[in-house]
């Protein structure tokens, strides 16, 4: 039987996906990619599902790409075989754009190591939790590559120019009491999968469409002028202004009473 390299478990409104390759420190096979697009479009499907939470099984997060998949045989086309760029294309982009896209907010329970790809999707995920022995490495510069899947993108939006040029240009360890401090990732926690589980159960009871539009104006102000974004913040509040979520707000409020938010 072929191992389920991806875990899913809904419970209630939060879906918690496991990343399941322990033995190789959860590093990302083709499969594997594939195995977590069916979890994330079932926990997308499930419409009472209003937050997921990413970890990975044993002592690592995600140790990035699995080398084994590329094929460094000796011969004809080595260079050619060896390439990284197809499965850069075919596997890492989707998976990240597909985490940026997701209906529901999502949290990365870092639980140990996050290397390579691996620090590139947890930052993917709108928040990150870690445990205090977890750490972040950009390992890409030890084996003559560029920070991928996002992260030349997003370690300069989370650190900064200076510290995201050194780390990716050295490929030294972040530890996550130092990463939290930089603004990396949120907090550190000694169960991570657990705060994430209650800030994900947090979340989940809170109006979805109006957090995930906020991740979006968040993410994308950085490509536009200041005027854009006035444009934006309108735009995005009239289509809210024409949701439950938003009359349940303001009636409750005006009520003095706890809002029932559908995520609608």
């Amino acid at each position: 039987m072929p191992e389920n390299t991806v875990l899913l478990e809904e419970r209630g409104a939060v879906a918690l996906v496991t990343l399941n390759r322990p033995q190789a420190l959860n590093s990302f096979t083709r499969q594997m990619h594939h195995d977590l697009w069916a979890a994330l479009d079932r926990a997308e499907a499930n419409r009472a599902i209003r937050a997921l939470v990413i970890t990975g099984a044993g002592r690592a997060f995600c140790a990035g790409a699995d080398l084994a998949e590329f094929d460094f045989e000796p011969g004809p086309n080595l260079v050619e075989r060896a390439d990284p760029g197809p499965i850069i294309e075919e596997a890492f982009n989707p998976t990240a754009r597909r985490l940026q896209s997701l209906r529901v907010p999502t949290i990365a329970a870092v639980n140990g190591v996050a290397a390579g790809a691996g620090a590139s999707l947890a930052m993917t995920c709108d928040v990150a939790i870690a445990a205090p022995t977890a750490s972040f490495i950009q390992a890409f510069s030890k084996i003559g590559l560029i920070p991928d899947a996002g992260g030349s993108w997003l370690l300069p939006q989370r650190l900064g120019l200076a510290r995201a040029m050194a780390l990716a240009l050295t490929g030294d360890k972040l530890p996550a009491p130092q990463a939290r401090d930089w603004g990396m990732i949120w907090d550190v926690a000694d169960d991570c999968v657990t705060a994430s589980l209650a800030l994900a159960e947090r979340l989940a009871q809170m109006p979805t469409r109006a957090l995930v539009e906020t991740r979006k104006l968040l993410r994308e102000g950085t490509t536009r002028s200041f005027h854009q974004q006035l444009d934006a913040e309108r735009d995005t509040q009239s289509a809210l202004g024409r949701t439950h979520d938003y009359i349940e707000g303001v009636m409750a409020f005006r009520e003095k009473r706890p809002a029932a938010f559908k995520g609608e």
